[in-house]
């Protein structure tokens, strides 16, 4: 399917654990597709189909290539190689008639390939296992789905007689507790068609970063708007104290920095809260450490940036859990940023294809004199 005054095409897989190309009256009839990559709260998509008068939700549903938990990939294409945007489940119909002859629209919606984790509450014990083995073990499990495992290495490794690490919900929420207390994210994130990284550690800020966010540069500006805001109240520090198994006596457990590295500011936000670690006196000095940079992780950036963008005239397809560079803002904000989330709303019968975004990043200033147009 293309928007071709764009330049941009719209590609859709269908189907049941293998997702295919559909009918073509099913493209026939897509008007919106949105798509949310959510660095933070996870990924998901609508699609919204037209219906001719007449007719009934079963007529797209004939074939049951929008049958619920079947697999959806969605991608564009601007120049050659594919973007996939999201490669996720049907959760959810909803038909909406209207008396108005072609404004009748049935609207499927759906959630990343994550989501089939979510689906059973288990009891699991993992005796003797740091928590990354435990979350590499449980995503072997569903390499139906196309997950390729990327995890990061804990620092705590439990024993046996003084701690177990139990499950008592599903593999989802396990996976995202275990990933809250070592301060890591977990996500998934399509690689290509059917393949997915299924990413547990800290956030990064490596990489190359994106073609730069312009504005009030004349011709050179790209985006429609960008805001910025500071929350000096975003930032926290922690402070605790564990027992000495050998002198019995309280020793301080430092406040860490956050594992988001590197920096992308020249002056970070100072901290001005401060978290106790209410449970380091019975944890061990591993453990202890990473609950105190699991603070420090765990809190929002100072900084957030929100715009939209035509991605036309930007020229690429902006992407969430990447760098961005931003000019034209000022001192105080130009500069790299992590893009936090993205909004991809296609609407191909009207050639358009626009992104909602938010940017972060820990405080002010650039830590580079000059971003990559």
């Amino acid at each position: 399917m293309a928007a071709g005054a764009l330049g941009v095409r719209l590609l859709l897989w269908m189907g049941g654990t293998v997702p295919l190309p559909p009918p073509p009256e099913v493209t026939a009839a897509v008007r919106k597709v949105e798509v949310t990559n959510d660095a933070k709260q996870g990924d998901g998509f609508q699609l919204t189909f037209a219906i001719a008068r007449g007719t009934t939700e079963f007529d797209l549903l004939d074939g049951g290539t929008l049958d619920a938990f079947n697999r959806v990939v969605i991608a564009v294409v601007m120049g050659v190689v594919p973007e996939v945007l999201i490669d996720g489940v049907i959760t959810h119909h909803q038909i909406t008639p209207s008396n108005e002859p072609g404004a009748s629209t049935f609207t499927v919606t759906g959630k990343d390939v994550s989501l089939m984790l979510d689906l059973e509450e288990k009891n699991a014990e993992f005796p003797n296992q740091p928590d990354f083995l435990i979350v590499s073990q449980i995503l072997a499990s569903y390499a139906q789905y196309g997950l390729v495992p990327m995890t990061m290495p804990t620092t705590d490794v439990p024993i046996m007689l003084q701690r177990v690490p139990r499950q008592a919900e599903t593999d989802l929420r396990f996976v995202q507790k275990l990933a809250e207390r070592n301060g890591f994210v977990f996500y998934v994130e399509p690689m290509t068609f059917g393949v997915n990284n299924a990413y547990f550690g800290p956030e990064t800020h490596l990489g190359a970063p994106q073609p730069a966010l312009s504005l009030n540069m004349g011709p050179s500006t790209n985006v429609e708007s960008l805001d910025f805001s500071l929350d000096a109240m975003a930032p926290v520090s922690s402070a605790g104290s564990m027992l000495d198994p050998t002198s019995m006596s309280a020793i301080s457990v430092p406040s860490v920095p956050s594992l988001r590295v590197p920096p992308l500011s020249s002056s970070p936000t100072e901290a001005r809260r401060t978290v106790l670690l209410r449970q380091s006196a019975n944890e061990s000095a591993s453990r202890a450490s990473a609950s105190a940079a699991a603070v420090a992780s765990n809190a929002p950036d100072s900084v957030t940036g929100n715009g939209r963008l035509d991605a036309a005239r930007y020229g690429n397809v902006l992407r969430a859990r990447k760098l961005v560079g931003v000019r034209g803002a000022g001192a105080s904000y130009d500069g790299m940023y992590y893009v936090r989330r993205v909004t991809h709303q296609i609407e191909p019968q009207r050639s358009s294809y626009k992104q909602t975004f938010t940017l972060s990043r820990e405080g002010t200033g650039a830590l580079v004199p000059m971003v990559v147009p």
